[in-house]
C-alpha cells in the first residue's frame, strides 16, 4: 500500500490509526522513557538525583524547542510538496533542515560541555543540587551533538507518511536507555553521570537508525548539493513552525520560573515533587501529541491536492480520540496516585505530597486534546499566526501569570502555584474552542470552502 494512497484516498479513520498509532506508540516509548529514567534516578541516586535532572529539563526544552521550529515548519512544507508532486521542493525543504539544524546541534553541544556548571546554576541549582545538575548535564551535551538532528528528522519521516519508521527509531533509543541506564547506575556504580551517558549514547544510536532510514528508504534525496542555506524556505520554516517552538520554550521558561518558585516555596523536595509529575504528565501528553503527528501529514497532503472534505473528517476523528484517551488515562492516574509516585521513590513524605500534586495538575487533562489539536491543525495548514497565538496562551499568557499572582493571594503560598496548571489548561482550552468554532464556519459557510 502506497504512501499517496494511505494519505490520500484511504478511509479518515484508517488513515489516521495507520499514521497515527506508530506515532503513539512511539511517544508513549519516550514518556516510558522519561519515567523509566527516573525510577532508575530516584532509587539509584535519590531525590536530589531528580532535583538535579530538573535543573537540566529546560535546558533540554530549549534544545528540542529550536529543533521542533525547523522540524515541525520543515515538515509541514514536505508535506504539502508531496501532496502536490513537487518532490524538488521537498528536497530542498529537506536539506535546508539538515543544513541548520547540525550546525545548531554542533555549537549547543561544544558550548554547554564546556560551560555546564554556569549553565545550571542560571537555571536554578541550589547549592545542594549543583554537583547532581553539573554532571549530568555533561554527559547530556555531548548527546546533543546527534539530539537535535533526530527530533527534527523525525518530523520529516513522518510528512513522507512513514510513521512506523519514526517510532522504530524512538524504540530503539529507549531500550537502549533503560538497559544502559541500569548498567551505569547500578553495575558500574556512575550515578548521575551514567544516567546522562546512558541518554546520549541512546541518542546517537537512534541517530544512526535515521541515518540508514534516509539513506536507504526515504524518498527525499539525501544530496549534498540540497545541503545548503535558503532564506526563503527558512523564512516558511519559522512562520509554521514558530508555534511549535513557542510551546516548547515557554515550557522551558516556566520550569525555569518554577524552579527558583517552587525552591522559594518548598526547598529542593518541592522541584523533586515537580520532576517526577512533569514525567507522568508525559504519559498523558505523549500520546495525544501521536495523535497529532498522525493527523498532521494527512492535512499537510490533502491541502497540497485541495481535498477539503478528508481534512474536516480528519481533524473531527481526531477530536474525538484524543479527547476519549485523556479522559480514560487521567482516571487512571488519578485513581491510583500514590501506587505510581511510590515507584519513584521510598520518601514516604515525597510520595504523599507527590501525589497531591499530580492529582491537581491533571485535573483539566480530559479536555487538553482540543487544545492540542488546534495547535496541530494550524500547524498543518501553514497558519503560523494563529497557531503562534494558540501556543503562547496555555503557558506564556496564562500559566506563568497565574503561577505569579496566586501563591500571594489568601497565603496560598506553593499551593497557588499547583492549581495554576489546571486553570490555565481550562482557559486555553476554552480559547482554543473559540479558534475552532471561527475555522468551522470559514470551512462549512465560505462558497468557497476553503481552510483560508
Amino acid at each position: 500500500m502506497t504512501r499517496d494512497y494511505i494519505l490520500g484516498q484511504e478511509k479518515e479513520f484508517k488513515a489516521l490509526m495507520k499514521l497515527s498509532i506508530p506515532a503513539t506508540i512511539a511517544m508513549l516509548v519516550n514518556a516510558i522513557y522519561n519515567i523509566v529514567d527516573t525510577i532508575f534516578i530516584g532509587r539509584g541516586v535519590g531525590s536530589l538525583g531528580i532535583a538535579g535532572v530538573s535543573i537540566y529539563l529546560p535546558i533540554q526544552m530549549v534544545i528540542m524547542s529550536v529543533s521542533l521550529l525547523i522540524g515541525v515548519g520543515t515538515a509541514s512544507i514536505v508535506s504539502r510538496k508531496l501532496g502536490s508532486k513537487d518532490l524538488e521542493g521537498a528536497n530542498k525543504a529537506s536539506g535546508n533542515l539538515f543544513f541548520i539544524i547540525g550546525l545548531f546541534s554542533f555549537f549547543v553541544s561544544v558550548f554547554g560541555f564546556i560551560f555546564a556548571n554556569s549553565i545550571v546554576k542560571l537555571f536554578g541549582a541550589s547549592h545542594t543540587v549543583l554537583p547532581y545538575a553539573a554532571s549530568y548535564a555533561k554527559t547530556m551535551f555531548l548527546g546533543v551533538l546527534v539530539f537535535p538532528i533526530c527530533v527534527a528528522s523525525n518530523n520529516i519521516i513522518r510528512a513522507e507518511g512513514n510513521a512506523k519508521d519514526a517510532m522504530n527509531s524512538m524504540i530503539i533509543g529507549m531500550i537502549a536507555n533503560v538497559f544502559l541506564d541500569y548498567l551505569f547506575i547500578y553495575v558500574f556504580d556512575m550515578g548521575i553521570t551514567g544516567a546522562g551517558l546512558a541518554t546520549s549514547i541512546s541518542k546517537g544510536l537512534n541517530f544512526a537508525y535515521i541515518s540508514y532510514y534516509f539513506i536507504k528508504k526515504s524518498s527525499i534525496d539525501i544530496n549534498f548539493k540540497y545541503f545548503k542555506f535558503d532564506s526563503n524556505i527558512s523564512k516558511q520554516t519559522i512562520a509554521i513552525g514558530s508555534s511549535a517552538f513557542i510551546t516548547q520554550i515557554s515550557m522551558s521558561i516556566v520550569t525555569l520560573l518554577l524552579n527558583y518558585s517552587l525552591y522559594n516555596y518548598g526547598g529542593d523536595q518541592a522541584i523533586s515533587v515537580y520532576g517526577i509529575v512533569y514525567k507522568l504528565t508525559l504519559f498523558i501528553q505523549m500520546p495525544l501529541a501521536g495523535l497529532i503527528q498522525g493527523m498532521q501529514p494527512l492535512i499537510g497532503y490533502n491541502l497540497g491536492s485541495k481535498n477539503i472534505d478528508r481534512i474536516k473528517n480528519t481533524v473531527k476523528i481526531n477530536l474525538i480520540v484524543s479527547t476519549c484517551i485523556s479522559t480514560v488515562l487521567t482516571a487512571l492516574i488519578f485513581l491510583f496516585p500514590e501506587l505510581i509516585i511510590n515507584l519513584f521513590s521510598t520518601d514516604k513524605n515525597l510520595i504523599s505530597q507527590g501525589s497531591d500534586v499530580l492529582k491537581i495538575v491533571i485535573f483539566m487533562y480530559p479536555i487538553l486534546g482540543l487544545y492540542m489539536v488546534a495547535v496541530g491543525f494550524y500547524q498543518s495548514i501553514g497558519k503560523g499566526k494563529e497557531s503562534l497565538i494558540l501556543s503562547l496562551l496555555r503557558q506564556i499568557i496564562f500559566f506563568i501569570p497565574l503561577s505569579i499572582i496566586l501563591p500571594s493571594v489568601s497565603n496560598l503560598g506553593i499551593l497557588g502555584i499547583w492549581i495554576s496548571f489546571p486553570i490555565s489548561d481550562l482557559l486555553s482550552s476554552l480559547c482554543s474552542l473559540v479558534f475552532a468554532i471561527r475555522q468551522y464556519k470559514k470551512i462549512y459557510l465560505s462558497p468557497k470552502n476553503q481552510l483560508c
